[in-house]
Parts: C-alpha cells; sequence; structure tokens
C-alpha cells in the first residue's frame, strides 16, 4: 500500500516527541466563523502525504469537493508534518492553512487544548450531523478532548493479526487464536529453533517487534487510561498488568528477552520486502491493515491469513475488536475563513461517497460508520477483518492527553524495562510510571 510506511513512521516519530507542539498556544480559541461560504473564496488545505499515489489520491478528493462546491477554491499543501503545521498556525496569514491533516492522534490534547484548532462542535450542530452516530466510537473519542472537539476522522488504521496459514498447516493449527491463551500455545507449537536461534519463530513479542508496543497489545485488555480526576490508572487498572505480564510471559516462554533480541536484530526492515513475516521468519505478526497489501507485493511464497487479534480468556465474547488510530483533520483557529474550511471537513469527512473514494485510493479503513458498510468500498476479502475491527464497538484507542503521547512514552519505556529485567517489580514500576505521567500532564497545564 504505497506511502503508508511513511505515515505510520511519521506518526510515530511525532508521538514519542515530548517537544512537539509544545508551542502551540496560539491562544486563537474563538470561532471566528463570519465568512460567506456562498461567495467566492479559496482556502489552503495542509496535509501530510507525500507519496505520489497518496498525493493524487488527494488531488481527487478535492476535485470533488470543488465540483460540488464551484465557488471554494482549494489550494493544497502536501507533507506537512505536525510541527510544521504548528509553525504556520501559530503564525496565521494568508499563506497559513485554514484545514489541515495529521496522522498523530496523540496530538489532538495539545491541539485542542492550546487553542490551536477551532472547537467544531457547534459546526456540526448547525449541520444537524450527530458524531456519535457518525463515526466509529474509538475514533469519535480520539478526535476530542475533555469536551472539545477540535478534530474528526479522516480515514483511520485498525490493528489485526496476520498469520501464515502454510506454517500453521504444517503445526496442526487449523484456526487463528481468539484467547491470548490459544495465542501463547499457537505461538510456541510455531517456533522452530535452531541452534541457539529460530529458523522460525512463532511470534516476535518484544516491545521493538515492529508495532508490538505496549499500547497495541492493552488495546485488547480494554484499559482505562485516566480515571474522572485526569489522574493515571496505569497502577490501578489490572488491565495494564494483565498486558505486560502476558507480554513478559511470550518473551520468557518464546526464548527471553536476550535471544529474541539478538535474532530480531539480524531480521529485515519493518517498511522493507524483508519483514520477517513476508520472508516466513516470524509467522505471525500483530499490525495494521497497511501489511496486507505490503505482504502482497512483496511475493510472499504461502498464504497470508488475516484475523482479529486475541482476546484475554475472560473477555472472549469480545472477540473481534482491536486497537484503532487514523488520521485526524481539523479548522485552524488562525483561519479567517472558517464557515467555507468547515464546507471543506465537512465533505472530506462525512460524504460517504467522498469518504470511500478516499478509503478506496489509499487503502486505509473509512472513517464513517456508514462508509464502512457502502458497496461501493474495493478491498481484498481479507481487509474486511478491518473494516470489521473499525465498526466494533468494542474496539480501542488511546485517549487524547493535554501533552500529547508523552504518558505512552513513560509507559512503552516501562516495557522495555520490565522486558528486559531491569525493572523486577511490575507493581512497583507501574506506580512508579503513573507518578511520573501524572507530574508531567501537571507540568503541561
Amino acid at each position: 500500500m504505497p506511502g503508508m510506511p511513511q505515515k505510520v513512521a511519521t506518526a510515530l516519530a511525532a508521538s514519542a516527541s515530548i517537544a512537539l507542539l509544545a508551542t502551540a498556544c496560539t491562544g486563537q480559541s474563538s470561532s471566528g466563523a463570519d465568512d460567506d461560504a456562498s461567495k467566492d473564496t479559496t482556502i489552503n488545505f495542509w496535509h501530510a502525504w507525500s507519496a505520489p499515489s497518496e498525493t493524487k489520491a488527494v488531488k481527487s478528493l478535492i476535485a470533488g469537493f470543488e465540483k460540488a462546491h464551484p465557488n471554494i477554491h482549494v489550494n493544497i499543501v502536501a507533507n506537512m508534518t505536525d510541527d510544521k503545521i504548528n509553525q504556520a498556525l501559530r503564525a496565521g496569514g494568508d499563506k497559513a492553512p485554514d484545514v489541515i491533516s495529521s496522522f498523530t492522534t496523540n496530538n489532538v490534547g495539545r491541539f485542542c487544548s492550546s487553542g490551536a484548532l477551532v472547537d467544531l462542535n457547534p459546526f456540526f450542530e448547525k449541520a444537524d450531523i450527530d458524531p456519535e452516530t457518525t463515526f466509529p466510537k474509538a475514533m469519535n473519542e480520539y478526535t476530542q478532548f475533555e469536551g472539545d472537539r477540535c478534530s474528526v476522522p479522516l480515514l483511520g488504521d485498525a490493528y489485526g493479526l496476520y498469520y501464515n496459514k502454510t506454517a500453521f498447516k504444517k503445526a496442526g493449527i487449523t484456526s487463528p487464536p481468539k484467547t491470548w491463551s490459544e495465542f501463547e500455545t499457537a505461538a510456541k507449537k510455531l517456533t522452530i529453533t535452531k541452534g541457539n536461534s529460530y529458523s522460525q519463530l512463532g511470534f516476535m513479542p518484544n516491545y521493538h517487534g515492529w508495532e508490538s508496543t505496549t499500547d497495541h497489545y492493552f488495546g485488547q485488555f480494554s484499559p482505562t487510561y485516566f480515571d474522572k480526576n485526569g489522574k493515571s490508572n496505569l497502577a490501578d487498572d489490572p488491565a495494564f498488568e494483565a498486558g505486560f505480564t502476558l507480554q513478559k510471559k511470550l518473551v520468557d516462554e518464546l526464548g527471553g528477552y536476550r535471544k529474541l533480541e539478538t535474532y530480531r536484530s539480524k531480521l529485515g526492515d519493518e517498511w522493507g520486502p524483508k519483514h520477517p513475516f513476508h520472508t516466513g521468519q516470524v509467522a505471525m505478526q500483530m499490525d495494521g491493515e497497511w501489511r496486507l497489501g505490503m505482504a502482497e507485493e512483496a511475493g510472499t511464497d504461502f498464504e497470508i491469513g488475516v484475523a482479529p487479534l486475541p482476546v484475554p480468556d475472560d473477555q472472549a465474547d469480545q472477540y473481534g475488536k482491536g486497537y484503532i488510530t487514523g488520521t485526524i483533520a481539523g479548522i485552524a483557529a488562525t483561519s479567517k475563513k472558517q464557515n467555507a474550511a468547515w464546507e471543506l471537513v465537512k465533505y472530506m469527512t462525512t460524504d460517504t461517497d467522498a469518504v470511500v473514494g478516499f478509503a478506496n485510493a489509499i487503502h486505509n479503513v473509512p472513517s464513517t460508520l456508514a462508509a464502512l458498510k457502502s458497496p461501493k468500498l474495493n478491498y481484498d476479502p481479507r481487509f474486511k477483518t478491518f473494516l470489521d475491527i473499525a465498526s466494533d464497538p468494542n474496539s480501542t484507542t488511546t485517549p487524547a492527553s493535554i501533552n500529547g503521547g508523552t504518558y505512552l512514552v513513560t509507559i512503552q519505556q516501562l516495557g522495555y524495562d520490565y522486558e528486559s529485567g531491569k525493572e523486577k517489580d511490575l507493581k512497583a514500576g507501574l506506580k512508579k510510571a503513573a507518578a511520573q505521567i501524572d507530574t508531567d500532564i501537571a507540568q503541561a497545564k
């Protein structure tokens, strides 16, 4: 799926940057929506896509909008990262964006709390559009912060399980695992050692193992990251301890941290054709919807299976859920043309045919419930797994925070320390990390 690797890499880099958007405080929180959207006008749209196929798809999307709104002309600026967008939002002016899109949902809290993007609730109300019934639950959640809906979903990403059907058959496994205990059994059956290494590893559980991050693991446990007072729930919600414990058990049972890291260091790049799932060196892979196209393009010599990720044994009735993230769009608070900008945002994110056409073009998951069910969607039958995950009300995401993804970096660091043996007392580690998260948030405020 052309360009997808750069999208994900960009989002991960942005979410890990503690300083990113720290200067986003524009103070421009008033609506400023007094322009006449029926008059001839030109607005600026900045987005982060950069691959030729993606920028072509964006141009096609905008052409559809301009055909429906002949009086509104759109200047498109591609390959804009969050830091570039932030600088422009702060500066304002005629060349600054009126509408922006970002790959980094982790920055929604910063965008909203700083006033860099306007609250879209009044626009939705005026248009008589109910976000609760328009967007999938998880997408609806990650586009707002403390009641401020400063962003809206613009296509999404869903995480599932890829598995090597040939390897499954050889191991006598007849279906993908639905619970973590089934997954643990399958991972061990699929692991074939070779000397002090592996000729085939059932699953790479380590947190650096190509998308096997703490937030992706924990999404299957449906954790509550913050309590009603905004304090970290890391040490109080048993879902986190269960998630860390599961991952550590997989690490220990599949060979131990050092052996797994040694093997991982010799495997192919996540975004290249020699990804270890493509080559058969890893039999199961936690990944997003883009992996299917990449694996097919790499020319695997086995049949690829796709399924939802497993769930905890005591949540077996919720099998089918997954972790959701995606691209967001919003309107700049510095824009003098917010009503015209809203017409573009509304078209790109709520017009069913527009959403479906864009999803077909860049192979992302549609971001409205209507688009997810549209007969106009074109996809490999296996891709439907991700459509189902996106529309599943039990699917989860990570909540917005005033300091972006800083709390996720803290949790991930605990993961690195615990899997490697640096942190031996999980409960103590959870309490320490929770205190750090609360301190960081208090300082950000």
